[in-house]
């Protein structure tokens, strides 16, 4: 018996109106799968349970209702309670595809995905209808997924779209696992196969573009993303990727009448936005590219794109205290992206503002930026502040990343003379010396109080001769 829309949404408040009142009122089995499926589908697991046990105080025999109590207990991991229903179910369907579908959910949730496999294998040897096999045939690819076993994915995928056209979860699924393959070639070859007995449809257009843009073939890319458009001029995606192809093909005006359309056909997108800025900028449309930028951070102030770009687009322009206004504004409203740290830092040293600066590269130490460049700017700076303990300590740190590092050895032969300790000093300018005497002018730049101390001449003095 099938049930429309009114009639579910009626059994739903029949249904309710019973939990409210503890009245109890008679359901079909079939009005008690549509209200446990609609609560399922709601994620409301406890009236799903409800459902299911005052279903099956009615109706015990249901096997129906019995497989949607596997699916509950499966949902809270109770295995070894399901597989005790499916066998009892199993023993009174033998031949029921969806008791096997249940056992290879179960296997499934317990990493056996192998068994979850060759038990949805019988199932398939059971089923009826071409539109069961896509969706068993699903599961099997998902299965193998889960094995990293990406070749055996890709012939069940395609065993969905051979049953079912339309499958376009399966094809993207498909591209998916030659994607991770990086076999971008393959899957060319597969989606131009596909369209040739389906040529209006827009995701596998949209998907050949895409694999198009991945190997660089941008003139090809565009036109996948034109066929993709002329299938269905809605399509949102269509037109982004077609965007950023014509960005690599230095069309910028047709870039941005294309992400201009997306703005149109939708709810605007901050990578939209963020993108036409771009372009703005790119053909000196500085007024432009900043609204677009501020468009960007007012639609979605988490993206990070868009503070960085504002902020490199002042900075572009030396005009550093409107760069400095936007990445604080930046920093404050997320403390722990390290990009932004980095910016921060740069910004105050163009500044000459060395306390902030090496604030910002402090931080960005914390949050894991290990580079060498973030080591050696904070090391300067603490020097520059006077802080030469401080700019020890840190160098220290990054020869644990970076070992026989010149220019760590010379800052830090370079700073242990200022502290007059000069054994640690020599120690460390002999070995400065050793790995690049070329680096020997970071005595002068950083430390011209020490140029011409003779000790030090004498090092890298005898350095050059060794050298030459």
């Amino acid at each position: 018996m099938n049930y429309s829309q009114d009639d579910e949404n009626l059994s739903l408040t029949r249904f309710e109106s019973m939990l409210k009142t503890n009245d109890i009122l008679f359901f079909d089995s079939s009005e008690f799968e549509n209200i446990i499926h609609h609560y399922l589908e709601n994620g409301k697991i406890a009236l799903a349970k409800r459902a299911i046990k005052l279903g099956l105080e009615q109706h015990p025999t249901s096997i129906h209702l019995r497989l949607f109590q596997v699916e509950i207990l499966v949902i809270e991991n109770k295995f070894a309670e399901a597989n005790d229903i499916l066998e009892m179910l199993h023993n009174l369907e033998p031949t029921n595809e969806e008791v096997f579908i249940q056992k290879a959910n179960v296997l499934s949730k317990q990493d056996e995905h192998e068994k979850a496999i060759k038990t949805l294998l019988i199932a398939v040897n059971m089923s009826r209808t071409p539109e069961d096999d896509s969706d068993l045939y699903a599961l099997i690819g998902m299965e193998y997924l889960f094995l990293d076993q990406f070749d055996n994915a890709i012939i069940y995928f395609k065993k969905c779209l051979d049953s079912d056209k339309s499958d376009y979860s399966a094809l993207h699924n498909v591209v998916y696992c030659y994607d991770f393959l990086n076999k971008n070639e393959e899957a060319i070859e597969y989606l131009n196969t596909f369209l040739d007995s389906h040529p209006y449809c827009e995701v596998a257009w949209h998907q050949l573009g895409r694999q198009y843009f991945t190997i660089k073939e941008y003139e090809k890319a565009n036109a996948a993303f034109d066929f993709a458009i002329i299938s269905d001029d809605t399509f949102v995606g269509a037109y982004i990727e077609k965007g950023k192809v014509l960005e690599k093909l230095k069309h910028y005006e047709e870039a941005i009448e294309n992400y201009k359309i997306t703005l149109a056909l939708d709810d605007p997108t901050s990578f939209a936005l963020l993108r036409i800025g771009y372009c703005y900028e790119k053909l000196g449309q500085d007024d432009f590219a900043i609204q677009f930028f501020k468009k960007t951070v007012n639609e979605d102030a988490l993206l990070d794109k868009g503070w960085i770009a504002i902020t490199k687009f002042y900075m572009k322009r030396l005009n550093y205290q409107k760069a400095l206004y936007y990445i604080n504004k930046a920093v404050n409203i997320d403390g722990d992206n390290v990009l932004y740290w980095k910016l921060y830092a740069t910004v105050n040293k163009r500044l000459n503002f060395l306390e902030e600066a090496e604030r910002g590269y402090k931080r960005s130490l914390e949050l894991g930026n290990y580079e060498i460049e973030t080591w050696l700017n904070r090391a300067d700076i603490l020097t520059a502040l006077g802080e030469f303990d401080a700019a020890i300590f840190n160098l220290i740190q990054a020869t644990e990343f970076y070992p026989e590092n010149a220019e760590i050895e010379y800052r830090l032969g370079g700073l242990y003379f200022t502290l007059h300790q000069s054994e640690e000093g020599r120690f460390h300018l002999k070995n400065a010396t050793r790995l690049n005497i070329d680096y020997s002018f970071i005595i002068s730049e950083l430390f011209p109080q020490l140029e011409n101390r003779p000790l030090i001449k004498a090092i890298i003095s005898d350095s050059n001769k060794n050298f030459n």
